[in-house]
C-alpha cells in the first residue's frame, strides 16, 4: 500500500503496525505525548499535543503545533528503534507512580543512536492520527541563496571574498544608500562589498562606485570596492577596471551550503 492511514487508532493495535513499518516507511504520528532525551545533554518535555515524524533512514523529528524547528530530533543513520505498549499508570505523564490501569495503554517509542550514544523516549497516551507512507523521492535538489543569505555567509566565512578579509559591519549607512558588507583587507585597506544574487550589470557597478566615492571623501585611507555576484554582464568588467573596482565570483549555492552547515552545527550543539 502506498499510504496507510488510521484515525484515533487503538494503541495496542498501533504498536504491532509500527513494529512492521518503522524504518521501512515514512511514519507520521499525531497525539498527546511526553519525551525524555539523554545524550550529550539531558532534557524532559512535558505532555503536549505534537507531531512525530520517523523517516526511512531512522531520522526522527518532534514538532510542536507552531514553529518550524523540531523541539526534539535525531539524525538518520545507525538508529535502533524499540516499540511497545504498556499499561498506563496514574501519574505517568508526570513521571510519578500510581495505580495501574490495564485497560488503558501507553505507546512507547525508544530510539537509540549508537555513535554518538544518545536516546530519545517518546510516550503517547492518546494518538489522534497515524500514517505510514511508502514514499519515493529521486528528484535532484538545487540549493540557492538570497542576497541576505549571501551576506550572512560572507560574515560567517569572510574568506569567500578573499583570504584575510575581516568584516566590520553590514548594512552600513553611507550617503547614497547602504553598504552590504564593510570591512578591511589584510593590508588594512577599507573594503566595500556590494552583493548581487544574479548577474551583476552596469547599474550594480555604478552603485558600488558611488559607495566607494562617498567613503573616500570621509576617510583618509584607501578604499577598495568589490562587486560580489555569480557573474557579471558583458562589458561590466571593463567598466569596473575603469572605475578602479574589482569583481569576485560568489556562488549562491556555495553560500547556502555554508549556512546550512553552520545552522546544523548550531542546532546540534544546542541539543
Amino acid at each position: 500500500m502506498k499510504v496507510e492511514i488510521l484515525n484515533n487508532p487503538n494503541i495496542k493495535s498501533l504498536t504491532g503496525i509500527l513494529e512492521k513499518t518503522i524504518k521501512r516507511r515514512t511514519i507520521l504520528i499525531s497525539g498527546n505525548c511526553w519525551i525524555s532525551y539523554r545524550g550529550r545533554a539531558s532534557s524532559k518535555l512535558k505532555p503536549g499535543e505534537r507531531i512525530v515524524i520517523i523517516k526511512k533512514d531512522g531520522a526522527l523529528l518532534v514538532h510542536r503545533p507552531v514553529g518550524y524547528e523540531p523541539i526534539n530530533w535525531m539524525p538518520g543513520g545507525e538508529i535502533i528503534y524499540h516499540v511497545e505498549s504498556e499499561p498506563q499508570q496514574s501519574g505517568d505523564e508526570h513521571g510519578s507512580k500510581g495505580s495501574i490501569n490495564f485497560e488503558e495503554s501507553i505507546l512507547s517509542i525508544r530510539a537509540v543512536r549508537l555513535k554518538p550514544r544518545e536516546t530519545i523516549k517518546i510516550f503517547f497516551d492518546r494518538v489522534y492520527f497515524f500514517a505510514a507512507l511508502n514514499l519515493v523521492d529521486e528528484g535532484e535538489f538545487s540549493l540557492y541563496a538570497s542576497e541576505e543569505d549571501m551576506q550572512e555567509a560572507i560574515l560567517a566565512n569572510p574568506s569567500l571574498i578573499e583570504p584575510g578579509f575581516q568584516p566590520i559591519t553590514y548594512e552600513k549607512k553611507v550617503e547614497p544608500g547602504f553598504v552590504d558588507v564593510f570591512g578591511i583587507d589584510k593590508d588594512g585597506r577599507l573594503v566595500v562589498v556590494e552583493i548581487k544574487r544574479r548577474t551583476a550589470g552596469r547599474e550594480a557597478a555604478l552603485q558600488l562606485s558611488r559607495y566607494v566615492s562617498s567613503l573616500k571623501g570621509k576617510v583618509n585611507r584607501d578604499v577598495r570596492g568589490i562587486l560580489a555576484a555569480p557573474r557579471i554582464a558583458k562589458g561590466v568588467q571593463r567598466l569596473l577596471v575603469s572605475l578602479g573596482l574589482e569583481f569576485k565570483s560568489l556562488d549562491p549555492k556555495r553560500c547556502a551550503e555554508i549556512l546550512n552547515r553552520k545552522r546544523a552545527r548550531s542546532l546540534e550543539e544546542f541539543y
